[in-house]
C-alpha cells in the first residue's frame, strides 16, 4: 500500500512550472499598473487632513444633527429613506412582468430573449448618468431620484427575479393542473408561494442598495443627504460632515438589523 502511494506520489503532475509562471504574469501586471499611478496632488497636510476627518466624525455638529428642520439630519435621512423606499416598490412592481415574459421556462425564447437584452441594457448605465438624465427632464429634487432608483432597481431585480422563475418546481404546477385546477389557482397555490419569499427577498436587499446609492444621487441634485455631504466636505466643515455621517451610519446599521431579520424570517418560514 505505502508503494502505491510512493508510485502515485513520484507520477503525480509536475505543474508547479504552470504556477510560476502565473504567478510571474500576475506580479508583473501588478507591477506594470502601479507604475502609471500618479501621486500629483498630495501635500505635506494630508496626514492633518485626516485627522480633521476623524476629528469631525467624532465630534459631529450636534444643532445639524437633532435639527428638524428641513436642513437637519433627521429631515435629510428621512427623505433619503423615502426615495430609496418608493424606488424600490416601483422598480419591483414593473420588474414582475418583465421578469415573466423574460424567462425561457415561460415564455417563447424570441420573447425572452428580447427581454433580457432589454433588462442588460437598463443594467449596462450607471446610476449617476440615470440621475443627471432625470434631473434634466424633472428638473433637480427628490423625484429625480425616485425615477433613478425605480429604474436601477428593474435591472438587478428583474435580473434575480428570474433566476428565481426558472427554479419553480413544475412538479407542482403538473399536479395542480391534473386535479383539475384554473389558471388563476395554479398561480395563487402554485406559483405565488414560490416565488413570494425570494422576490421579496431581493427588493429588500434592493432596498439595502438604493440606500447606499443616494450619495450619489446627490451629486445631480436629485434629493436625498448626498448633496450636503458633499458640499461640506469641499468647504472643509467636517463638523457637519460628520453628523451627516453620524445619522448615515445609525441609518444603515438599524435598516440592516430590521432586513436580515425580515430575510430570515422569509427562509424559514
Amino acid at each position: 500500500m505505502e508503494k502505491r502511494i510512493e508510485e502515485a506520489y513520484a507520477k503525480r503532475p509536475k505543474d508547479w512550472i504552470y504556477h510560476l509562471t502565473i504567478l510571474v504574469v500576475v506580479l508583473g501586471l501588478m507591477f506594470w499598473s502601479m507604475s502609471s499611478m500618479e501621486t500629483a496632488g498630495t501635500t505635506q497636510n494630508g496626514g492633518k487632513m485626516a485627522l480633521n476627518i476623524l476629528n469631525g466624525i467624532v465630534h459631529p455638529e450636534k444643532k445639524l444633527l437633532f435639527n428638524l428642520t428641513t436642513q437637519g439630519v433627521p429631515y435629510l435621512l428621512l427623505e433619503t429613506i423615502c426615495i430609496a423606499f418608493m424606488g424600490t416598490v416601483v422598480g419591483a412592481i414593473f420588474s414582475v412582468p418583465l421578469a415573466f415574459l423574460s424567462a425561457s421556462n415561460l415564455t417563447p425564447k424570441p420573447i425572452a430573449f428580447l427581454g433580457r437584452i432589454l433588462i442588460m441594457v437598463i443594467r449596462t448605465v450607471p446610476a449617476f448618468v440615470y440621475g443627471l438624465m432625470f434631473v434634466r427632464v424633472t428638473g433637480p429634487g427628490p423625484f429625480a431620484g425616485l425615477m433613478t432608483m425605480s429604474l436601477t432597481s428593474i435591472g438587478m431585480v428583474s435580473k434575480m427575479y428570474i433566476e428565481a422563475i426558472e427554479d419553480l418546481d413544475t412538479k407542482i404546477l403538473e399536479s395542480l393542473d391534473a386535479m383539475g385546477c384554473t389558471t388563476w389557482e395554479k398561480i395563487r397555490f402554485g406559483i405565488l408561494p414560490q416565488l413570494m419569499p425570494n422576490f421579496a427577498s431581493t427588493a429588500i436587499y434592493r432596498f439595502d442598495i438604493n440606500l447606499r446609492d443616494a450619495t450619489v444621487l446627490g451629486l445631480v441634485g436629485a434629493g436625498g443627504y448626498g448633496a450636503p455631504l458633499i458640499f461640506a466636505m469641499n468647504s472643509y466643515r467636517w463638523n457637519e460632515a460628520g453628523a451627516i455621517l453620524v445619522g448615515l451610519v445609525v441609518l444603515v446599521l438599524f435598516v440592516e438589523w430590521v432586513s436580515t431579520k425580515i430575510r430570515v424570517k422569509l427562509t424559514r418560514g
